[in-house]
C-alpha cells in the first residue's frame, strides 16, 4: 500500500468516526445550551456560567439574549 493510499485510508476511517459521534455531539451542545439557559434564568452570575460551560462570554450573552434574559444590573457597592 502506497503512502497516499495509506493516507486516504487513514482519512476515510476518521471521517467515518467524526460522522459517527456528530449526531451526539450536537445533542450534547443542545444539552450544554439549555443548560446555560437554566442556570441564568435561576439567577447564576455569567460569569460562573461561562466558567462551567463549553461557550464564550459572548455566545452565553449571545443565548441570554436570544432567550430574553436581562443584562444582570449593577449592585450598589460593585465597582
Amino acid at each position: 500500500m502506497s503512502q497516499v493510499d495509506e493516507a486516504l485510508d487513514a482519512l476515510s476511517k476518521s471521517t467515518l468516526r467524526y460522522q459517527r459521534t456528530e449526531k451526539e455531539h450536537e445533542k450534547s451542545r443542545e444539552t450544554s445550551i439549555a443548560d446555560v439557559v437554566a442556570a441564568l434564568r435561576a439567577g447564576a452570575r455569567p460569569t460562573d456560567v461561562v466558567n462551567r460551560s463549553p461557550f464564550s462570554p459572548a455566545y452565553v450573552r449571545k443565548l441570554a439574549r436570544e432567550h430574553g434574559i436581562e443584562p444582570a444590573t449593577k449592585k450598589e457597592g460593585d465597582a
